[in-house]
């Protein structure tokens, strides 16, 4: 019903923003990282926007991009997870992020999303795993996921994701900092160059 709404913020909170456009204000349902980017009150903002219809009520979600849109449908796609479960995974997974935690099958780093538990990370993961190319629009990042994955799945590079997943980061972290090295240097080296990358994104 709705694809986008541009307007003036008129409200602002933790989980939500209204927009006002021809003298009516939309409240939309929003993630952290949409808020993060779309201004303050009074600025003007674009939101796309998806319309959730249920018997006793019109919920409406918007998303800084559609990108983060899209995720979001395939998130509530997923058997068990809802619009609010998939607010919240997208509140602390970028898209990006996210397609590299599928690539990965890092269904640990979906559970550091409020509410959502081991079992329904890994349904996350093995429901859309396969939907990654067609649903996401990722072209910037494919390279590094389709690496990522490969540096999982292979030889030295699997050891030493392996042993950095161990050291306590998440398969996606530890599978994106191996992605960038030579495939030719030993477990050891790709592991002690594996933890400087990953020691300068904290």
């Amino acid at each position: 019903m709705f694809y986008s709404i541009t307007g003036k913020i008129v409200y602002i909170d933790t989980q939500s923003v209204a927009i006002e456009t021809g003298g009516v204000a939309f409240r939309c349902s929003t993630t952290l990282t949409t808020l993060k980017r779309i201004g303050e009150k009074g600025s003007t903002a674009t939101l796309y926007t998806y319309l959730n219809v249920r018997e006793d009520a019109l919920d409406l979600f918007g998303f800084a991009d559609e990108q983060e849109l899209e995720c979001f449908k395939l998130l509530i796609g997923v058997s068990g997870v809802g619009p609010k479960a998939a607010l919240a995974i997208l509140s602390e997974l970028t898209p990006d992020k996210l397609a590299l935690c599928l690539a990965t099958g890092d269904s640990k780093a979906i559970t550091r999303a409020q509410g959502v538990g081991p079992k329904l990370a890994q349904r996350v993961v093995l429901e859309l795993k396969d939907k990654l190319a067609k649903g996401l629009e990722l072209s910037a990042v494919t390279p590094e996921i389709e690496a990522a994955g490969i540096a999982a799945a292979k030889g030295c590079a699997a050891e030493a994701v392996s042993a950095l997943t161990m050291l306590g980061y998440s398969q996606s972290e530890a599978a994106a900092a191996v992605a960038k090295l030579d495939a030719a240097l030993s477990v050891e080296d790709m592991i002690r160059q594996a933890l400087k990358t990953l020691a300068r994104q904290v």
